[in-house]
């Protein structure tokens, strides 16, 4: 098993998937996505991803993104491959893919399905340990309210001691700034990555917490990063105003759109031709679309600007 020996921090942005208005992949769009993306300023993208309307994705599809996304970005900026699923075989080979085609770190929430099925500890470390033995590369645990599995913190060190690749955790559930802290403070050095989500909606008070990266979308990730930049220069009060200015934008996202939100902003920056989503998701409504533009407007993130 192989170790990384560079620490990722700062703004790791989910590259969203465009269809075309028939519902189909939209292959160039993709590539204009993550042109758009390395010229906001990232420090690396996430991809297949929640974010990604990854559970519309055929395996076919996925795998095609998988190999067009590492290709297109070719070493531009490190990429962060999700590759969750129930299975462990299936997630086991989904790691070693996205290793063996340049992925910098994997993504994995806990097994789950449904509502009602879920690995013990035992089972999650074995099916984390298994991947990270696959795959080589570090692993990020993702902490999010969608699997229904409590992660405690204790479970979360264990993970970070016992598996090597395991160092990052992407914590998005509510509380995210307490359970940053507690993670920290129980886990040490081991915590290497610890990063909040959620659109940074929290971001503030989870750098207060010892966060030391976020994962938002791309709708305004190059409004974000300066608040991580004030904010590691010990320039706070810079960092909370810079805050404040954008989190009208981040709440509105967060509340009213979902995951749609940088599609329709992209779209009408002409960075994509289409905002689809796939059924059964719902297009944006037009109330909640003018309300998105407007605000968007008045802090121009390049993501409106890019293709225009």
């Amino acid at each position: 098993m192989t170790q990384s020996t560079r620490s990722y921090t700062g703004v790791f942005p989910v590259a969203p998937t465009p269809f075309t208005a028939a519902g189909d992949l939209d292959l160039e769009g993709q590539r204009r996505v993550l042109d758009c993306m390395i010229d906001q300023g990232v420090d690396g993208i996430c991809i297949l991803a929640n974010y990604s309307e990854q559970f519309l994705l055929t395996d076919g599809e996925r795998d095609t993104l998988n190999d067009l996304c590492l290709s297109h970005i070719a070493g531009r900026c490190p990429v962060i491959v999700t590759c969750s699923h129930f299975s462990t075989q299936i997630a086991v080979e989904r790691g070693r893919k996205a290793a063996a085609t340049g992925a910098t770190m994997l993504m994995l929430m806990p097994p789950y399905h449904g509502a009602g099925l879920r690995a013990d500890e035992n089972g999650m470390f074995e099916h984390f340990a298994r991947v990270a033995d696959a795959a080589s590369i570090p692993i990020m645990i993702q902490d999010a309210p969608l699997s229904g599995v409590q992660l405690s913190i204790p479970f979360l060190v264990r993970l970070a001691r016992e598996i090597p690749l395991v160092r990052y955790f992407k914590i998005e559930v509510p509380g995210a700034a307490t359970k940053l802290r507690g993670l920290r403070a129980a886990g040490g050095d081991t915590i290497e990555g610890p990063f909040d989500g959620e659109e940074s909606i929290t971001l503030m008070a989870d750098l207060e917490a010892g966060a030391t990266g976020t994962m938002p979308s791309a709708l305004l990730p190059d409004l974000i990063k300066p608040v991580l930049t004030y904010y590691h220069a010990g320039q706070r009060k810079e960092a909370a105003a810079v805050y404040a200015r954008i989190l009208p934008l981040i709440n509105y996202e967060n509340r009213q759109c979902g995951l749609r939100a940088t599609k329709t902003v992209m779209m009408e920056g002409g960075v994509i031709k289409s905002d689809a989503v796939r059924h059964p998701l719902e297009p944006l409504h037009p109330t909640a679309r003018t309300g998105l533009i407007e605000i968007a407007r008045e802090l121009q993130p390049l993501a409106l600007r890019w293709g225009k």
